[in-house]
């Protein structure tokens, strides 16, 4: 029998590359990002993420809304973010955005919940880094109380209580609610407690070093009384017609990434060495032809027992012809491919 994965998309909207190499603007870029929704919807993608960001590098600061014009040119596929920096935002209106995009979509809104690996949203916002953790607690929650959509009673440290408070509007058939995991114990446990999917971020080293806490947030659903809930891995990738031509276009990109997040990170200097280590077999990008990236997306898939596979694509930025192509490949070729090896 085969095994039942999803394939999805997930993008940061990173600044694109125009014409000649230059840097396109942020809002021609957002505007890509909704026909990148399109092109995902037409190759029978079953999710389009889109992630929130308060840098230079990345142009989506608002996903909901740009969800919401890609719903609008969509009619099938699931819609959500990549992930929603809970932590800096006020649970009551990130349940209200999303409601709200449900409506739009017919019932197609989902909302990955997480804290972000980048901390501008907090000065920005007016939030104290000192309570990063108890944030994100206390709002998480909150929030999974929301989404029972019956009248609120909540106190906490983090926000104004609550008493009795009904919120508005009311879905059709309630949302769909991950939280993205970047690979702690506790983060596996706490997304159980509140039976959440969970979505992991591995965008470094190999899948099978995940499968602990897997099994981890698989045994505390159980513990907590919880129903098996979603598993879904977010990683990045980008598909052309051979691994090489890949590897060329997205080279470029990634490199760039790394070095301008580096020098804030104290990262070594990206090179191709380790490039061709991060798409190969032990790595976490799934940068190849069709076939490779195939293979390896069903290896991670049977390796942790994964329900979605999101790619991220674009890091860095690419011209939008060769993140259509990627999208069109990804649906058409590897998405059959995954299936058939999984069956």
């Amino acid at each position: 029998m085969a095994h039942a994965v999803e394939l999805g998309i997930d993008t940061f909207g990173d600044v694109a590359m125009g014409a000649g190499g230059s840097r396109l603007s942020d809002a021609a870029t957002i505007r890509q990002v909704v026909d990148q929704a399109v092109r995902a919807d037409e190759v029978g993608l079953s999710f389009f993420g889109v992630g929130e960001h308060h840098r230079p590098e990345f142009a989506v600061s608002s996903p909901e809304i740009v969800l919401a014009a890609a719903a609008a040119r969509t009619s099938r596929i699931h819609l959500g973010t990549a992930v929603t920096v809970l932590s800096s935002d006020d649970p009551v209106r990130v349940y209200e955005r999303f409601a709200t995009l449900d409506a739009v979509s017919q019932g197609r809104a989902e909302v990955i919940l997480g804290r972000g690996s980048f901390i501008e949203s907090f000065p920005l916002f007016g939030y104290d880094l000192a309570d990063y953790e108890v944030l994100f607690e206390e709002k998480l929650d909150l929030f999974r109380r929301l989404l029972d959509e019956r009248p609120v009673t909540w106190s906490g440290s983090t926000r104004s209580a609550l008493d009795n408070a009904d919120v508005y509007p009311k879905t059709e058939s309630g949302l769909t609610a991950w939280v993205g995991v970047g690979g702690s114990p506790e983060s596996a446990v706490r997304a159980a407690r509140h039976g959440f999917g969970l979505m992991l971020a591995i965008i470094g080293g190999p899948a099978h070093r995940f499968r602990p806490f897997v099994d981890l947030y698989h045994r505390s659903l159980d513990s907590f009384g919880h129903d098996r809930a979603g598993v879904g891995i977010h990683s990045p990738g980008h598909v052309a017609e051979t691994d090489a031509e890949a590897w060329e276009q997205a080279y470029p990109g990634v490199e760039h990434n790394y070095t301008v997040i580096g020098r804030e990170r104290g990262w070594p200097p990206y090179n191709r060495l380790r490039f061709q280590h991060d798409v190969g077999p032990e790595g976490s990008m799934y940068v190849g032809s069709p076939e490779t990236v195939a293979r390896k997306i069903a290896d991670t898939v049977r390796t942790l027992g994964a329900d979605r596979f999101d790619m991220k694509i674009g890091t860095g930025g690419l011209p939008q012809e060769q993140a259509l192509r990627s999208i069109e490949l990804y649906g058409t070729r590897v998405q059959p491919l995954v299936r058939d090896m999984l069956s």
